[in-house]
């Protein structure tokens, strides 16, 4: 299993649109970060997590040509709003098979009417499959997923187990039996928004206290703000089997 981190970057992104803050004025590529989201890839399989708005520049990033579906762990901006630029997949692939909360699917609803639809469709707009998940195991290709359960604040929000890797963003509490499900995991890879206590976000310490109880062989950090601090000097700090992710990166399971 290969795994392509698309973007690490918090809902702003990095830099940050005017900003002054050092991080934001970097010239070291790790610290430029599009908006959160990862390409899985296994046998002759492709899947999105998340499709924020920086969805388009992603797919070609990584050179993209197929994929065969997307997975949605919660509704915010930043996770859905490139929905759109499905369409060159479409066009070649037919409808685009698309896995999320019930929640989730509504408000995707709201935000693009005329992909959901299905009166007077304007020529042109992308088709989809909508494929609702709970808290259960469901099938992808030939593996099965694991939802991993937990809250954004008081949003709910899903990671994902694909075997021994799993991915989960935006989280800040996840209940004890959810954590059991990510016993095993060999690569595991986690939200730390900045050193300083966030409502909906781990800080960097409640991401490292939560890897140490997962116990993963590789974590890997994501949805990174500029005031976490520059990527170098942040990564000399962590333990020596947690590493700072950054846009492009490849690893393999």
């Amino acid at each position: 299993m290969k795994v392509t981190f698309l973007g690490t970057g918090t809902s702003q992104g990095i830099p940050i649109i005017g900003s002054k803050h050092p991080v934001c004025l970097s010239d070291n590529p790790k610290d430029k970060r599009l908006r959160v989201s990862i390409l899985v890839e296994w046998d002759e399989y492709a899947y999105v997590v998340d499709c924020g708005p920086d969805f388009r520049q992603q797919m070609l990033n990584a050179n993209v040509s197929k994929i065969d579906g997307i997975l949605f762990t919660h509704e915010h901006a930043d996770h859905t709003m490139g929905l759109d630029d499905i369409r060159p997949f479409f066009f070649r692939q037919g409808d685009i098979p698309l896995y999320a909360h019930k929640r989730v699917f509504k408000a995707l609803r709201k935000r693009f009417d005329y992909i959901f639809t299905s009166e007077d469709k304007y020529p042109g707009v992308p088709s989809v499959k909508r494929i609702k998940i709970k808290n259960r195991p469901f099938k992808l290709g030939n593996i099965k997923v694991l939802p991993i359960d937990g809250l954004h604040h008081k949003l709910q929000v899903f990671g994902f187990r694909f075997n021994r890797f799993a991915y989960l963003t935006d989280m800040k509490t996840v209940p004890q039996e959810e954590i059991e499900k990510l016993k095993g995991t060999d690569v595991l890879v986690i939200n730390a928004l900045r050193e300083e206590p966030h409502m909906s976000h781990f800080n960097l310490a409640e991401a490292i206290e939560f890897i140490s109880k997962v116990n993963p062989k590789r974590a890997y950090l994501t949805h990174i703000s500029h005031h976490l601090g520059f990527h170098d000097e942040v990564q000399q700090k962590l333990p020596k089997n947690v590493f700072l992710a950054y846009d492009n990166l490849q690893i393999t399971i």
